[in-house]
């Protein structure tokens, strides 16, 4: 049979789902495994070095640097307070001594009798890292975090914007070509994650924010909209700390694009069960997908699941999405895939396949044109 590789989605009721929960400097794990935990549980937790803010001593007193160390009140490492006195120059008259203050709560970094200038650091941050998914602590990493393991359905976004959050999963529409509008979101909906069909208006999404809702899994989203609603252009960049109030997944890609029937179905399924999502996206090197996570409550092991590294490849039967022109969006199954190179419109040589779309209909596509739905 042939078999070849390509790029995909996945998108799967029955996946062993590995999460990597890892502190950004050494620091603190508090938990051990075998430990069951909830998407808000902090796993681990550390503190990142605070600010630095200079401050010219020497110019604020009128000496020259090298006779810093001679009026400073608080030396290297010493805590300090925002208005606390740290430098004085003493004067033969009181009212003509000069005096330095510090701008900020921190401790005294370093003094330089080269420069005349001291280094304030601020407090340090305190940094938590959550387990994100409802699962089981498998490992733990010592001083640096934690892997976390579920089993459950799994979908994985074309593009998203907004962190990590949870919810109770909400099927707002009626089917996957329905346009998420303002009209469908109500206040009922807050602490949710919402899924919609075709595509959510910008109407729809600023509502969504208002009455409180966590998460959106929507099929498409307008561009342009989203520039007007986050003030920039996207680019490369990696998304997924924007602050806006709501995460965003969108499935199938950017206009009005039915959310795959196999992927709303899935999630119909599981309505009214805890959803984990996160659009972070990364579409350059070191891919990063969005995604959605429910969790499964059942006896179900790992054992028994598809693991998450799991790629069969592209064979016969498979289903593909279809993501250039004059198909694109349409999803459906390989029926063959012939061997030899064959001549595009373009006169250009390459492989193709033969794919049945849903509505019955057959066509030759080069394999570059597809993307695979893994889990099908």
């Amino acid at each position: 049979m042939a078999h070849a590789y390509t790029p995909g989605l996945k998108v799967t009721d029955n996946l062993l789902i590995k999460k990597h929960r890892i502190l950004p400097l050494k620091g603190e794990v508090i938990v051990k495994v075998g430990d069951k935990v909830n998407p808000d549980d902090v796993v681990a937790r550390t503190h990142l070095p605070g600010n630095v803010v200079p401050l010219n001593v020497a110019n604020k007193l009128s000496i020259p640097p090298e006779d810093l160390k001679e009026v400073m009140l608080k030396k290297e490492g010493d805590p300090i307070k925002e208005g606390e006195l740290i430098a004085l120059k003493k004067a033969f008259i009181k009212w003509f001594s000069s005096k330095c203050e510090a701008t900020i709560d921190g401790s005294l970094e370093s003094i330089s009798t080269i420069t005349g200038q001291i280094l304030q650091r601020g407090m340090p941050i305190p940094v938590e890292v959550k387990a994100y998914l409802k699962g089981e602590v498998t490992e733990v990493i010592p001083n640096e975090g934690v892997v976390v393991e579920c089993v459950g359905a799994f979908v994985q976004g074309i593009f998203g914007i907004g962190g990590e959050t949870s919810g109770t999963l909400h099927i707002v529409t009626e089917d996957n070509t329905t346009i998420l509008t303002e009209d469908l979101i109500n206040e009922n909906m807050a602490g949710k994650v919402v899924v919609g069909g075709s595509l959510v208006t910008a109407g729809a999404l600023k509502k969504a924010i208002k009455v409180g809702i966590k998460g959106i899994v929507i099929g498409g989203f307008d561009d342009k909209d989203l520039r007007d609603f986050l003030g920039y252009d996207i680019g490369v960049a990696i998304t997924g700390s924007e602050d806006i109030g709501v995460t965003l997944v969108v499935t199938e890609g950017f206009g009005q694009i039915d959310m795959a029937r196999k992927t709303f179905e899935l999630l119909k399924t599981e309505e009214g069960k805890m959803v984990c999502i996160n659009g972070a996206t990364q579409i350059r090197a070191g891919v990063i997908r969005p995604e959605v996570v429910v969790p499964m409550t059942g006896d179900k092991t790992p054992e028994m699941v598809k693991s998450e590294t799991t790629t069969e490849g592209l064979t016969v039967g498979s289903l593909v999405r279809v993501i250039r022109h004059p198909f694109f969006g349409k999803i459906g199954k390989v029926t063959n895939l012939p061997a030899p190179l064959q001549k595009l419109e373009s006169e250009s040589m390459a492989r193709v396949l033969e794919v049945e779309f849903e509505d019955g209909k057959r066509a030759t596509v080069p394999r570059a044109n597809v993307e695979m739905i893994e889990g099908s």
